[in-house]
């Protein structure tokens, strides 16, 4: 589905990624994790078309999008909810939500498309009339995603879905990736914090200064010191290791 392949970026003169490669299948949640500054959100952004590779190819199911413009990536399939959320403040929680079926079409009706995101995050119900600005930092996230959603995308790009947040709000985000995954949607998750990657992980990359150090199974991550270290210094266990899981 996503396909990206020897990724070079600069920012202000600086290499921010060397050659990183990462892929998506259909129906699969893929997390790319490193430390912040690692690369991870203009990996992202590049995808998205608001950053300039300076080669490397993108492609999205077979077809690339290198200079295609932002809003004609979203129509090629491909949802994104930055790290900041970015809710308007002015609109309410129902309009932020809805916003993505007034610009761009699908096969599905825009009221199909606005109820599967209140089924991701019926939290959301209650706060339809909510302006964005009342909003708290778990909830700007919720109806970040959920907005993304409502576009009616093949692929989800989720910028640091839980970082800073409450832990009591963590386990309703952890839930709405589970029911996007369950609906078909693949989903693609940057994180800092590994003890934030899902149980439910298909595939992880690691990433560190602007290089893939590891590709494989979560529990897998571990076989490898170099990234360890990098493991251990984002926090937390890998999934699917026994120390992640209770006693």
């Amino acid at each position: 589905m996503l396909s990206v392949r020897d990724l070079v970026v600069d920012i202000q003169g600086s290499r921010v990624l060397r050659g990183v490669s990462f892929e998506v299948g259909a129906g699969e949640i893929v997390c790319l994790v490193g430390r912040n500054g690692a690369g991870k959100t203009t990996a992202f952004r590049s995808i998205m078309g608001a950053r300039k590779p300076v080669s490397g190819e993108i492609a999205f199911e077979g077809a690339s999008l290198l200079g295609l413009r932002p809003f004609q990536i979203a129509r090629r399939g491909i949802g994104f909810s930055p790290e900041e959320s970015e809710v308007f403040g002015d609109l309410t929680v129902e309009e932020n939500i809805a916003m993505p079926t007034w610009t761009t079409q699908s096969a599905r009706s825009a009221q199909e498309r606005i109820a599967e995101a209140y089924r991701v995050f019926p939290k959301l119900e209650r706060y339809r009339a909510r302006g964005g600005q009342a909003l708290s930092g778990g909830e700007r996230k919720m109806v970040s995603i959920a907005r993304a959603l409502a576009l009616d995308p093949k692929l989800l790009l989720l910028d640091e879905p839980t970082e800073g947040l409450s832990p009591a709000i963590v386990p309703s985000i952890v839930e709405g990736l589970s029911a996007i995954k369950a609906q078909g949607h693949s989903i693609f998750i940057a994180e800092s914090n590994v003890h934030h990657v899902p149980e439910f992980t298909d595939r992880l990359y690691v990433i560190e200064r602007g290089e893939i150090i590891f590709a494989g199974r979560p529990g897998d991550a571990r076989t490898d010191p170099a990234v360890v270290r990098v493991i251990e210094g984002t926090g937390g266990p890998m999934p699917g290791t026994a120390a992640a899981r209770p006693d």
